[in-house]
């Protein structure tokens, strides 16, 4: 059996983990990661990393195994909070989930674990592994509702030989059946629904640190705007000026907003929810569409740059002017729905067989083959 460190996140995912890999023989070494300080974006009083990482001792005391705690603050602001602040200030929306993963778990950490003299890295991801001739796969999980394979798009080969998932195998209730079951403290615990290893932050509120308020003009563009095409290219976008629709109302920054957005306006007097359908940082505007239905919400298709493209494994890898068919998503939890991958000059053309709502620029699109993640990229 190896020797195994599992980032204890104080919840009941990872503890769960723990468990199983202990049952199967393990020599398993639980460890917290101490990726923040600042409690002042919290939208509690408490701090939630101190209360996540007693709850990672108990359990660990629970299960009888060595724990101990990390502070990586310093490469998470560098390589996360620093990279977040940039991209929204830009116009764009990162996925810092997934970025965590890519530079904390499986960079920062696992390079602690293996200074400990750990074989693998475990984690409470609801996703799979699997071996073959050409590499490693990441599958996604189990449960359905819980596949978290999507966070996990941007690691590669060496990351993935070292990581092990436990629970990937698992539904949700089980895991908290087994938690229950074994006494642990996180059995009942709530999902965390915070930034990665940050806690409960209110992400206006964590932007207003280094973003600094800017009143700008909402615009509205109408439904039958004459800019609107019959159809559009591949991957082509509309882009607003505030000449092409009437101004609403005012904002305070429109780096704080994202494409899809449908609340944070404070804009009444319409029959349908209003969305945000393009923003502009470089004027500070925000243009918004009535209903989600709106054509300017509406994209056929997206780019991924050639410096942005990410695949798994080498053999997957599209020579320019070749295609494939895959089954994508944009976001966490986004039902997968087909497309065409063309390889250009430019990069990565993704054509969609319908058109996508809500397609930010800054966010990860990763597609796959069945249960497969095959790759993902930076949306351009």
């Amino acid at each position: 059996m190896a020797r195994v460190v599992v980032g204890l996140s104080g919840g009941v995912d990872s503890s769960v983990a723990a468990y199983l890999l202990q049952q199967q023989g393990h020599e398993v070494i639980g460890i917290f990661m101490k990726n923040w300080h600042d409690t002042g974006v919290t939208i509690s009083d408490e701090c939630p990393w101190e209360e996540d990482s007693k709850d990672a001792l108990l359990v660990a005391d629970k299960l009888g195994i060595p724990f101990h705690t990390v502070d990586l603050s310093e490469e998470y602001y560098e390589r996360i909070v620093s990279y977040m602040f940039k991209e929204y200030k830009s116009g764009r929306t990162p996925n810092p989930d997934v970025l965590c993963n890519r530079e904390i778990k499986f960079d920062s950490f696992l390079k602690h674990a293996v200074k400990l003299g750990a074989e693998y890295v475990a984690t409470g991801h609801y996703c799979r592994k699997a071996e073959s001739d050409t590499g490693y796969d990441l599958l996604a999980g189990k449960d359905d509702n819980k596949d978290q394979s999507y966070f996990l798009c941007q690691i590669n080969q060496e990351q993935l030989a070292k990581a092990l998932f436990p629970i990937g195998e698992l539904e949700k209730s089980e895991v908290r059946r087994i938690a229950k079951e074994q006494d642990l403290i996180t059995a009942e615990k709530r999902d965390s629904q915070g930034l990665c290893f940050i806690g409960k932050v209110k992400l206006p509120d964590f932007l207003k640190q280094q973003l600094t308020e800017k009143k700008g003009n909402v615009i509205e563009i109408a439904r039958d705007w004459t800019g609107f095409k019959n159809e559009l290219k591949p991957i082509e976008e509309y882009h607003f000026a505030e000449s092409d629709g009437k101004k609403i109302g005012e904002h305070n920054g429109a780096h704080f907003y994202t494409i899809g957005q449908r609340k944070g306006l404070n804009i009444g007097g319409h029959v349908n929810p209003l969305f945000i359908i393009q923003i502009n940082t470089e004027t500070n505007t925000v243009y918004v569409g009535e209903g989600e239905d709106h054509k300017g919400l509406h994209r056929p298709g997206l780019l991924i740059k050639n410096e942005d493209i990410h695949w798994l494994k080498k053999v997957d890898e599209l020579t320019i002017g070749e295609s494939k068919r895959y089954e994508i998503r944009i976001r966490y939890r986004q039902p997968l729905s087909g497309a065409t991958l063309i390889k250009t000059d430019n990069g990565l053309e993704v054509h969609f067989d319908a058109l996508k709502s809500s397609v930010a620029k800054g966010q990860f699109a990763a597609w796959y083959s069945g249960d497969v993640l095959v790759g993902s990229g930076v949306i351009s």
